[in-house]
């Protein structure tokens, strides 16, 4: 590759990254709370890509070895890897939804070594599907007495295509790491939500017989999909 393919490609990809932390869009890859980092960190590469096309500029583009050999094509061939860069720069791929959870292997939820304290009765307690997890895994879920809980997940199929799940994944540094929290709903009529669409359910833990953390819903609402699609 070219000097002035490479700084561009430095530009670009620092370009990149200032557009998603100014959106906001790098919590679809990374843990909220980094955009400050990728922002300073694109800043510098956008100035460093400038530097070298601008020392690029007073190179010839052409190269003639010492048998007269023209490898212009080589610069070409240089270019061509700018496409994914330019692509990303310009379209910002989803974040991960239920085509990961799909295919992913299937993770065993325990209570971590917790026990949890009994939720307070007489209100909806909101609360991450890491947690109502957890909870059902601590003592066949005892801790949710017949208190209400929501929770906020986008749709995923069930593997036995009984009704539906709602899923969020949980990353540690970034959507590469990522695990899916998964809870089966039940109690809806009518025609469930279109997949990977977010919804926010009300509900009671239910037990189940294959030992999948069940919801019986008595509410279910479809909202936008959050800022930050992780927990």
């Amino acid at each position: 590759m070219t000097e002035d393919a490479r700084a561009t490609t430095v530009l670009l990809v620092g370009a990149m990254m200032v557009r998603l932390a100014l959106s906001g869009a790098y919590a679809k890859y990374v843990r909220s709370g980094m955009g400050d980092v990728l922002l300073v960190a694109g800043i510098l590469l956008v100035a460093l890509g400038l530097v070298g096309v601008v020392r690029a500029l007073g190179f010839g583009r052409r190269t003639v070895d010492a048998h007269g050999h023209d490898h212009d094509h080589g610069d070409r061939a240089g270019w061509l890897l700018l496409g994914p860069v330019l692509a990303l720069l310009l379209v910002t791929p989803p974040a991960l939804g239920s085509f990961g959870v799909g295919r992913s292997a299937a993770v065993a939820v325990s209570s971590s070594g917790r026990t949890f304290d009994s939720l307070p009765a007489g209100r909806t307690v909101p609360m991450t599907l890491l947690e109502f997890d957890e909870r059902a895994a601590d003592h066949g879920g005892a801790s949710f007495g017949a208190t209400p809980v929501r929770l906020t997940g986008f749709i995923t199929p069930a593997n036995d295509r009984t009704g539906f799940q709602i899923a969020r994944y949980q990353i540690a540094c970034c959507a590469a790491d990522a695990v899916a929290s998964v809870v089966r709903v039940t109690g809806t009529t009518g025609r469930p939500p279109a997949r990977d669409q977010w919804v926010t359910v009300t509900g009671t833990f239910q037990r189940s017989a294959d030992g999948v953390p069940e919801l019986q819903a008595t509410s279910l609402t479809e909202v936008p999909a959050p800022r930050d699609p992780y927990e």
